[in-house]
């Protein structure tokens, strides 16, 4: 299983996010997408979900299917002011398995209250989620994707406004998940320190790849300063001749 990226590029208003993308998202990795800010980070992971269309290009999904990939969207994109619990919160993540109708069985309700509990949540589980902090809503959010047992994991800025202790217990959640699990996790970040300790593999974007491959490899100060300067070239619309 593995995620192919072939010359893809996204646009927005016919100016591209991102643009001539080649990489490939294997199975049984961590992956970290960084960038500086406004460098189509989140737009290529919303391509790799199917959120947005490329506009030109192929993103292949070898041996996936939509239900096999789980997708964490940014907080800021998620309604908090709906009536609904923490647990009711975390057991959407079972909808593949049983649709919209279907009650949650007792096995279910089983597996909603363990990954709670994994993630610290168990406790409050009949809180509602309006009533929640960020740290404890994000964690409620990665309980949901948990459960869904995927293939593959897609993370958009999963710690903005967490705290650092949070966020720490987060990463080690995900990194002993995708240990147990095998699958693949591809996870939008900003802090290359996390980057760095955590994730094996990374994609540095400045509208288009900078650098891919082991993150020893890629974060070096020369292709970090590359990237800054491809945005500057960007605002000045000296970008993409191709």
């Amino acid at each position: 299983m593995s995620i192919q990226l072939d010359n893809v590029t996204v646009s927005y208003r016919h100016s591209p996010a991102i643009h001539h993308i080649d990489a490939q998202f294997k199975h049984n990795e961590m992956w970290a997408i960084i960038g500086p800010n406004g460098a189509g980070k989140s737009t290529l992971l919303k391509a790799i979900m199917g959120l947005v269309k490329a506009d030109s290009g192929k993103i292949i999904w070898h041996n996936l299917q939509r239900a096999d990939i789980a997708y964490l969207p940014q907080q800021s994109e998620i309604d908090r002011s709906q009536p609904m619990t923490v647990f009711e919160l975390a057991a959407m993540g079972l909808w593949y398995e049983i649709g919209f109708f279907k009650a949650v069985s007792k096995s279910m309700q089983q597996r909603v209250y363990a990954v709670l509990d994994q993630v610290g949540m168990q406790h409050l589980a009949q809180r509602p989620i309006a009533q929640l902090s960020n740290g404890q809503f994000q964690r409620v959010l990665l309980a949901r994707m948990l459960i869904q047992n995927a293939q593959v994991l897609l993370l958009d800025e999963p710690f903005n406004a967490v705290d650092a202790a949070t966020t720490c217990a987060l990463l080690d959640i995900i990194k002993d998940y995708q240990q147990r699990q095998q699958c693949t996790v591809i996870t939008v970040l900003h802090d290359y320190e996390q980057v760095q300790t955590y994730f094996p593999y990374a994609l540095l974007l400045a509208r288009k790849i900078i650098a891919v491959g082991a993150t020893s490899a890629v974060m070096t100060p020369a292709h970090l300063q590359q990237a800054m300067c491809t945005m500057q070239q960007r605002e000045q619309n000296q970008w993409c001749k191709r």
